[in-house]
């Protein structure tokens, strides 16, 4: 999934959009990230030492992790306090990043 980033945080193309369309003109054409979102960055914006997700509206976007990423998922899943079906960590991450299965 492409990211944009914008004022140190990642977005998802529909709130990056969002975001755009509430820019003044001059602000649109700016190519600094305080003003305006860039992007697209494929693969969730990069590998990246924690999964990442849209500041906005918190959408998953499906970035590779590092070594350090996979161990941050895997420590996640072990010490989760909540009831699986109701973990993010359990709902999505472990089956995008298969991180049941041994790297």
């Amino acid at each position: 999934m492409n990211a944009y980033v914008y004022q140190a945080a990642l977005w998802c193309e529909t709130c990056a959009g969002e975001i755009r369309r509430g820019l003044s003109a001059a602000k649109r054409l700016s190519a600094d990230s305080d003003d305006c979102p860039q992007g697209p960055y494929a693969n969730g914006g990069g590998e990246a030492d924690t999964p990442q997700h849209c500041d906005g509206c918190d959408v998953f976007l499906e970035n590779p992790l590092t070594s350090e990423g996979y161990a941050y998922v895997r420590e996640t899943l072990e010490n989760t306090l909540v009831p699986r079906k109701n973990s993010v960590a359990w709902q999505i991450w472990a089956p995008f990043y298969d991180a049941l299965k041994d790297e």
